[in-house]
């Protein structure tokens, strides 16, 4: 069982997810799409608090894509500025299937190499679409991160997905300290109220770091709950693009990371150093 999180004197992980693979300019005008303007969306958010980064890949037409020419880009602009920050990739199950395209970002090497991958861990429905995550897929994607000494972002949805990663603990797939995001909200799994949340942090494993995002109107609840209970949140326009409940402002990264660390501010938390989360990832410096 997971033991009560204690509060680091290093401060809280913002894990900024700024695009994601649904929003488009039609919905939110302010959705960053090429490799240069997420950089420029990522450093004035990194300004503002955010000390970790869940990027996905647009083609030239705003499209999702798995390239790893397109997060080579990204990777090399963000880390221009921000050398210390922690940059995870998407292996999203939404689109591909198609083992080596989803990996494909994991073969880049040197300064361009990613510190993690994301590692969703069951096949789940969204409210228009599935993201199908095999079991040999992501076994297979547990073990090519092991091997390139790459840090799954374990991603869990409901109860299920913590059982699974505690099966690949069992086979010595994943290493401590093990990083969870706990997505609530979803349509079709665990939501933004305190018995689910109970369930799921007291089952995750020993050793476990765990910040909390929240699809659409639960973003805002979900981060929260992070703030006050786990080690930090995760909070972007890929979950929410909305800034108010009544969905009558289209949000910005900069403003949903500055009202977070506002709250923060209430609570006496502040956001840790982009260096003090990779120390505590266990992420080797570049």
């Amino acid at each position: 069982m997971q033991d009560t999180p204690i509060r680091s004197p290093d401060g809280f992980i913002v894990n900024l997810c700024p695009t994601g693979m649904v929003l488009d300019r039609t919905l939110n005008p302010h959705v960053p799409l090429s490799p240069e303007e997420i950089a420029a969306d990522v450093h004035r958010c990194v300004a503002l608090g955010a000390n970790l980064v869940h990027l996905h890949a647009r083609d030239e037409n705003g499209h999702p894509h798995y390239s790893r020419k397109i997060y080579a880009r990204m990777i090399a602009a963000i880390r221009e500025r921000h050398p210390d920050l922690t940059l995870c990739v998407s292996l999203s199950g939404r689109i591909h299937q198609d083992f080596s395209l989803r990996t494909d970002p994991l073969l880049l090497t040197g300064d361009l190499r990613p510190d993690m991958g994301s590692l969703t861990l069951s096949s789940l429905n969204f409210k228009g679409q599935a993201s199908v995550n095999a079991p040999d897929m992501i076994r297979r994607k547990a073990e090519i991160m092991l091997e390139k000494g790459i840090k799954p972002e374990l991603e869990i949805f409901d109860l299920g997905m913590v059982n699974y990663a505690k099966y690949l603990i069992e086979k010595q797939l994943l290493s401590p300290p093990y990083y969870f995001n706990i997505l609530l909200g979803n349509i079709a799994g665990a939501q933004a109220a305190p018995a689910e949340v109970a369930a799921l942090i007291g089952a995750l494993p020993a050793e476990s770091i765990w910040c909390v995002g929240g699809i659409g109107r639960q973003q805002l609840p979900a981060n929260m709950l992070g703030l006050l209970f786990g080690h930090g949140v995760r909070v972007g326009l890929e979950d929410n693009p909305w800034f108010d409940g009544e969905r009558r402002i289209p949000a910005r990264n900069a403003t949903l990371v500055e009202r977070l660390v506002q709250a923060a501010a209430l609570l006496e938390l502040a956001p840790a150093s982009p260096a003090a989360v990779r120390r505590r990832l266990g992420i080797t410096p570049l």
